[in-house]
């Protein structure tokens, strides 16, 4: 490491994430990170915290703003997804959008999901292998959330294209480029335009699909503003197509690497549902999250300033052994499978109830019909994100394809 080196990882720790090399398994480095931690940078800028105690910590912690920065917005910035929110205001939000995510709602979905899902290994069968990425995880969760809204099945590659622009400038300051963030900023720009026009016919007709039911969802005289839909609906389409695609290649592969955990699962369907909390937990799509101090606190052993970002390393925590024994082994015999992967606090993921319930439909349909699967190791290509992990691609070989 050249002192250069040194000194970029002493003023960021999650510096390392940034390597390539690590893109495959960046738990060693994890691990090593939440060991060592919670880490201060030498100008307080910067704190990052790893271990399930800390963060669970300070995601309740009501002094820890998700805002991006303690400067007020200025009059004219547009509306901000409650994602980036402080109450009062990301609690009126919140409480209007889960108002049309209710349990019962999402419930719905599962024939749905089912067919699409059965479609998709149908459609493998018939070319005699597929690519569990391209040919199932991401279709499925981006069909889900475009039906739902009510666009147009015609556009859903269109809304693919845009979240995965959108989505590359998500990562940590340092990660994305000039170029990736202009990009990004004009996907966001195309996005709202698309969904304004959508909104304004919405508004004149009745319907019972869910961008519908946001533009009609009150609560005390209080709805979504045409910005504030704008914003919401473009939370949820990204982080509604994104991590739950993730999710499922996530799980996917685990288990391809753990033949006896697809055969317990195949065995006994009913664990498929501790199937996806044991991804959530061993491989979580969203591996960072971040907190902004707005007083100085200690955290751990270590003393953060006001106006320190706060970098919450989700991943290490959800393998913490002080939480779990064997962290790093991935097991559907673990009956405690406590994790932060959709957070926690009053930031806890609103779309959770959905992701949940599409892993465990593909697990459970995957395990029934697709024979002596194998996934080709060499074909494995991740996503070159590092706030959001999961394969880009991966393929996917088998004897048969069960009918029903």
């Amino acid at each position: 490491m050249t002192t250069a080196d040194a000194a970029t990882q002493q003023a960021n720790p999650l510096a390392a994430l940034f390597d390539p090399g690590v893109r495959a398994d960046p738990y060693p480095l994890y691990r090593a990170l939440r060991e060592h931690g919670p880490l201060v940078s030498p100008d307080g800028s910067l704190a990052t915290v790893g271990s399930h105690r800390d963060c669970l910590r300070v995601l309740h912690d009501p002094r820890m703003s998700n805002r991006p920065s303690l400067d007020p917005l200025p009059p004219d910035a547009p509306p901000q997804s409650f994602l980036f929110l402080d109450p009062p205001d990301h609690t009126r939000l919140r409480s209007l959008v889960s108002k049309a995510f209710t349990p019962r709602a999402v419930a719905r979905l599962a024939p749905r999901i089912t067919k699409i899902v059965d479609d998709a290994l149908d459609a493998a069968a018939e070319r005699g292998g597929m690519d569990l990425v391209e040919d199932l995880a991401a279709p499925l969760p981006i069909t889900v959330i475009s039906e739902w809204l009510g666009v147009p099945t015609q556009d859903g590659p269109l809304l693919r294209g845009w979240s995965e622009v959108i989505t590359r400038a998500l990562d940590p300051v340092g990660a994305a480029d000039e170029q990736t963030v202009l990009a990004s900023q004009q996907a966001g720009g195309e996005l709202a335009a698309y969904f304004g026009e959508l909104i304004a016919v919405r508004s004149r007709e009745e319907g019972t699909d869910l961008l519908s039911q946001l533009v009609r969802v009150e609560e005390r005289g209080e709805k979504l503003t045409i910005g504030e839909l704008l914003a919401t609906i473009g939370l949820l389409l990204v982080a509604g197509h994104e991590t739950t695609t993730s999710l499922i290649s996530n799980g996917l592969l685990a288990m391809l690497r753990n033949q006896v955990e697809l055969d317990r699962l195949r065995a006994d369907p009913s664990l498929a549902e501790r199937a996806v909390e044991e991804t959530l937990r061993y491989d979580a799509p969203v591996q960072l999250t971040h907190r902004l101090a707005t007083k100085d606190t200690v955290i751990g052993s270590a003393e953060v300033p006001r106006g320190s970002m706060v970098a919450l390393m989700l991943a290490a925590a959800n393998r913490d052994p002080e939480l779990h024994r064997d962290p790093d082994v991935f097991s559907l015999e673990r009956e405690d499978t406590t994790h932060l992967a959709f957070s926690a606090g009053p930031h806890y993921c609103v779309g959770a109830g959905l992701a949940r319930l599409e892993a465990a439909v593909v697990f459970r349909r995957f395990t029934a019909r697709v024979v002596r699967p194998e996934v080709d190791e060499s074909s494995l290509v991740y996503r070159p994100h590092i706030n959001l992990r999961g394969p880009a691609r991966m393929s996917l070989g088998f004897s048969a394809v069960r009918r029903d």
